[in-house]
């Protein structure tokens, strides 16, 4: 074997490099969780908001799947001197006739207010509107009765309401009790139901229903649609939205606006991920904050651990060795942090997650991104320490501080 052969260092073994690296870890247990604590929030952010942003949008197209794509919905435009056009009293009848419409419905907007009591002053409306609704309304818009019963072909003639699900929270009252009324349009109307939260039609929350003949007696309603909302059979949703106008409207198709509320409520969730942006920048802000508390933590390891790396050096370790170990300290501080993040974050979207009834999900690139980040950043941060480590020379390092 030949001299230099002799004279070559070592390698230094993976287990051997675990368990030196870990030492700083293990012997000051409180500095270390201390300092990956940044990390871990940052990561536990990042993970969190994408978490959550992916689950709010798996719950809301759930919903729309759920309700169904083929709601179109018919509303009043604006004429050309920019004043509320009316829809024909005809226009649902004429829709219907649609050979690929399945379901019609329509609500009339009034000039009515609604108050708890007649005691309110009538300033404080509370941004609700009373509309007259047809029978058939709820299957439609696909909502439900929460409490009591909607309206039917007696309580529709009669000084009864309907509450949606916000305007029954807004009015104060959870339930229906015998002889709950509003005071409505000037007079008492009794409460006969309150509605579940119709996802697709959002104007029905706000709402205060009541039968069109019921409007038309008591509020001075001239009995003419003003939404009207349309089921067809899926395949045919393109071809009915493209001749709604011209069919509730024959005279002024121009008049009439035609949506598809699963459009909205996509767009919606995609605009949701514009507003991550801000809680991800946070995330991001904690990294930094947590990779200069591990290159303070590193630096300060060093200075302390003089001795250690001058035994080490004397004892043949090479700048390397060091390098290498010191480096790896940092990484191990930063991947627990980020592991902790990671769990935490993962933990947080499932709290919020199962309290909204929405399924936990977990984009792949949240939990990888943020311990390949923690990764990084443990890297970065531990880099120079670990070259001023590595320079330091035996005598040196050995020398009574």
């Amino acid at each position: 074997m030949s001299e230099r052969a002799a004279l070559a260092p070592g390698r230094l073994r993976v287990t051997d490099l675990a368990r030196v690296a870990s030492i700083g870890v293990r012997t000051r247990r409180l500095r270390a969780a201390l300092s990956a604590l940044g990390i871990a929030i940052g990561v536990a952010a990042i993970v969190a908001v994408l978490g959550l942003s992916a689950s709010s949008q798996a719950g809301l197209l759930g919903e729309i799947d759920r309700l169904g794509t083929n709601l179109l919905t018919v509303t009043t435009g604006q004429t050309l001197f920019g004043q509320t056009a009316e829809l024909p009293l005809a226009s649902p009848a004429m829709i219907g006739r649609i050979g690929s419409v399945t379901q019609v419905a329509d609500t009339g907007s009034t000039n009515a207010s609604v108050y708890r009591s007649p005691l309110i002053p009538s300033a404080e409306t509370g941004a609700l509107a009373v509309q007259a609704a047809t029978l058939g309304l709820l299957p439609v818009v696909g909502a439900s009765v929460l409490h009591g019963a909607y309206l039917n072909g007696a309580t529709a003639t009669d000084p009864v309401a309907v509450l949606g699900a916000v305007a029954a929270q807004r009015l104060g009252i959870d339930r229906v009790y015998p002889g709950e009324r509003v005071w409505l349009g000037g007079q008492w109307f009794y409460v006969s139901g309150i509605l579940s939260s119709a996802v697709l039609a959002p104007d029905v929350d706000d709402s205060v229903l009541v039968g069109f003949a019921a409007a038309a007696r008591y509020l001075g309603f001239d009995g003419r649609p003003t939404t009207i909302y349309v089921r067809s059979q899926t395949a045919s949703v393109a071809a009915v939205q493209r001749v709604l106008a011209a069919t509730a409207n024959p005279e002024a198709p121009n008049e009439v606006d035609v949506s598809q509320p699963s459009d909205v409520l996509t767009a919606r969730a995609d605009a949701q991920g514009a507003l991550n942006g801000l809680f991800l920048g946070l995330g991001a802000v904690s990294l930094l904050v947590g990779a200069v508390g591990v290159a303070n933590i590193m630096l300060i390891s060093v200075l302390e651990r003089r001795s250690e790396i001058g035994l080490r050096r004397a004892l043949g370790a090479t700048r390397g060795h060091i390098r290498m170990q010191f480096l790896s300290e940092a990484v191990m501080l930063a991947l627990l942090g980020g592991a902790a993040g990671v769990a935490l974050g993962v933990l947080a979207t499932a709290i919020y997650a199962s309290t909204k009834g929405w399924a936990t999900v977990i984009p792949t690139i949240a939990w990888t991104g943020g311990i390949g980040a923690a990764l990084a950043i443990g890297a970065l941060a531990g880099l120079l320490p670990a070259i001023r480590a590595a320079r330091l020379s035996p005598t040196e390092a050995l020398r009574t501080l």
